[in-house]
C-alpha cells in the first residue's frame, strides 16, 4: 500500500540494500594502494538500487549501508564519506523515472544517460564534497584527502560504469517489455 510516504516494498529494499552494501563494502572490495581507499563493488549495487527504487531509497541505502559498514568493521563512522555515499545514491536515483528500468529496456540511450549521471555524481561527491568535508570536519591535509577522493571517484566511476551497467542490463532483461505480450 502506498500513501504519502515510502511503500513497504521500498522500505524493505532500503533495509536489504543497506545490508548488501555492508557485505559488499567489506568483502567485495580491492585495495588501491592509497590509504583507506578501495575499489568498491558496493557502488555498482547502490546504483542498481537507486535506479530500481529511486533517489530516496538510493540515498538511504548509501547512508545506512556505509554508516553501518564503518561502525561494524572500523569501530567508527567517517561521516564525510558516508554523506557522499548518500548523495551519490540520491543523485543517481534522480534519473530512475527517465530510465524506467521496469519497462524492460536498458539500451544505448539509457546506458549513456545512466553513465553521464553517475560520472557527474561521483565527481561532485568524491572529487569535491568528500575531501572538502574531510578538511572541515576532521582537519585532514588537503593533498591527502583530494588524492583519496580522486582515486575513490575514478574507481567508482569505472566500477559503476562496468558492473553497474551490467547489473542494470541483467535486471532489465527480467522485466517484461511494454507491448511485448500478444494475444494468440
Amino acid at each position: 500500500m502506498k500513501g504519502n510516504g515510502l511503500s513497504i516494498k521500498t522500505i524493505v529494499a532500503i533495509g536489504i540494500g543497506s545490508a548488501v552494501f555492508v557485505i559488499l563494502g567489506r568483502f567485495a572490495s580491492i585495495p588501491t594502494g592509497i590509504p583507506n581507499t578501495e575499489i568498491q563493488s558496493a557502488y555498482a549495487f547502490l546504483a542498481l538500487m537507486a535506479i530500481v527504487f529511486g533517489p530516496v531509497a538510493g540515498g538511504l541505502i548509501g547512508l545506512i549501508g556505509h554508516a553501518l559498514k564503518d561502525a561494524i568493521f572500523y569501530g567508527g563512522v567517517w561521516w564525510s564519506w558516508v554523506l557522499v555515499s548518500m548523495i551519490v545514491g540520491f543523485l543517481i536515483g534522480l534519473i530512475a523515472k527517465k530510465i524506467n528500468i521496469e519497462a524492460g529496456v536498458f539500451g544505448s540511450k539509457q546506458i549513456i544517460s545512466f553513465n553521464i549521471t553517475q560520472i557527474i555524481a561521483q565527481v561532485i561527491g568524491w572529487g569535491l564534497i568528500a575531501p572538502t568535508l574531510d578538511i572541515l570536519i576532521y582537519a585532514e591535509p588537503a593533498n591527502k584527502v583530494y588524492t583519496q577522493g580522486i582515486v575513490a571517484g575514478l574507481s567508482n566511476i569505472v566500477t559503476v560504469g562496468v558492473l553497474g551497467t551490467l547489473l542494470l542490463i541483467a535486471y532489465a532483461k527480467t522485466r517484461v517489455q511494454s507491448g511485448s505480450l500478444k494475444a494468440e
